[in-house]
């Protein structure tokens, strides 16, 4: 994709007749083509690469009790919910999500996602790498093919490896569906190299790195220690001939020992420093205080950062740890607690950003592997629906305030502008600088088209 100023041209698999009249237009201003083209990549230079955040709404949240409400569907559709005026006139959002809607003018709504399978394991593969091959049902079924790499490590393989600090960080614990695993949140075909590298935060404990488990004796207690820090990190080389994973450790290894000996790669995650406000801001809960643990990475150089709202789909009251799996009690749990602080942590983290002119360098896109079934279940719940549902895209350079696609009239399928997972995958890849020549050369093909709506 070629950016003159505002205005984008197709690459050289397809020009646009605008981007050669506005090139020929070129040449009226004095300017020839090398010239334009060596201005263009001055002003690429002069500008800090942009990065993302990736909020996985793991289990699937209801696109009709979010961001495509349909009030005049039948009762047994549209819910107990009402919508409600954003800052954007004509764009409404769930009346529990206020204050989402005092910012729609900072996001776009995505409202014509779809895919093939409503598996959680499966729709998780297919979310987070474009694909659903490799991918594992919950009965443990592969579906064939090569696993590929999620969209951090995409990211982190673009932009290099760092041994001061992590390309691609993930907030949370692995992802399950049940008691399995998902497959989809790693390197693929990449290798491991570009795993990413954990953080998790529990309001009782504070931040957590599940990956010093690699470490006896090595926990939370002992990193104001250098001392103890040091011995113990000394004693990883000498089981890395005996891991499966040398690449891995030796990358754990370096990054681990700059993110806890230096002042300044440590800052990120200390919680502490941010003032009362900030922390109020995003609220005194998980999701949202990894939301401001995200920004704060993000601020440091970090290039791309997942926030898992959970680590498995079910909400705790079906033995999960707060998943948007809601086959049951869907309006009462969201209501009492997924929708406020959606609401509160998202809306905190798109203002945070913007006041801090981290917005327009920073993508962020909001959403789950699917949506949830349109017609209301008899248990008060919605079921698995992946043939239409909702996500949330800001900043990057993306074009706000806006809803790119529908759905039709109960919400079942896209009406209009009907795309992929990755479609949108490919849209914010564009906007972090990588296209199809970039993901050709590492051997990836393009995941789907780019959503030129958006840009």
């Amino acid at each position: 994709m070629l950016r003159w100023g505002g205005f984008r041209g197709h690459d050289c698999q397809g020009g646009s007749r605008r981007a050669f009249l506005h090139a020929g237009s070129l040449a009226a201003l004095g300017l020839s083509l090398p010239t334009a083209l060596r201005m263009q990549a001055a002003a690429a230079d002069s500008q800090p690469p942009r990065s993302m955040i990736l909020l996985w709404l793991w289990g699937g949240p209801s696109h009709l009790d979010t961001f495509d409400m349909k009030p005049q569907a039948p009762q047994e559709f549209r819910g107990p919910y009402r919508p409600i005026a954003t800052n954007v006139p004509g764009i409404e959002v769930c009346e529990l999500l206020p204050r989402l809607a005092r910012c729609a003018d900072k996001y776009a709504i995505v409202r014509s996602l779809h895919h093939d399978t409503n598996d959680h394991g499966i729709g998780g593969t297919v979310g987070l790498t474009s694909s659903m091959e490799g991918g594992a049902s919950l009965g443990g079924t592969i579906v064939p093919g090569q696993l590929k790499p999620t969209h951090g490590s995409i990211v982190a393989r673009m932009r290099g490896f760092r041994p001061d600090i992590p390309s691609f960080i993930a907030l949370g614990g692995n992802l399950n569906q049940g008691h399995r695993p998902i497959r989809g949140e790693g390197g693929g075909s990449l290798g491991t190299l570009y795993d990413p590298f954990r953080l998790d935060y529990e309001t009782d404990v504070g931040v957590k790195i599940p990956d010093l488990d690699l470490i006896p004796g090595l926990n939370s207690s002992t990193l104001n220690s250098r001392q103890s820090l040091l011995a113990a990190m000394d004693q990883l080389p000498r089981r890395l001939d005996n891991s499966p994973s040398v690449q891995r450790l030796d990358q754990f290894y370096q990054q681990a020992f700059s993110l806890l000996t230096s002042g300044k790669a440590r800052k990120f995650f200390e919680l502490e420093g941010e003032s009362p406000a900030v922390q109020n801001a995003y609220g005194h809960f998980r999701f949202g205080q990894c939301c401001l643990m995200a920004r704060r990475l993000i601020e440091s150089g970090v290039p791309f950062v997942q926030v898992n709202w959970s680590s498995h789909v079910e909400p705790v009251e079906d033995g999960g740890d707060g998943g948007w799996d809601m086959h049951d009690r869907n309006f009462s749990m969201l209501q009492d607690r997924h929708a406020w602080m959606l609401d509160q942590s998202v809306s905190a983290l798109l203002n945070d950003l913007d006041q801090r002119g981290l917005l327009e360098q920073t993508v962020v896109m909001a959403a789950g592997e699917f949506g949830r079934t349109p017609r209301i279940n008899g248990k008060a719940g919605r079921d698995h629906w992946e043939r239409c549902y909702s996500a949330l895209v800001a900043g990057g350079g993306l074009k706000s305030g806006q809803v790119v696609g529908a759905s039709d009239a109960l919400g079942e399928r896209p009406a209009a502008r009907p795309m992929s997972p990755g479609d949108l995958a490919m849209t914010m890849y564009g906007q972090l600088g990588i296209g199809t020549t970039q993901l050709t050369a590492v051997g990836l093909a393009p995941p789907g088209e780019v959503v030129e709506e958006l840009l």
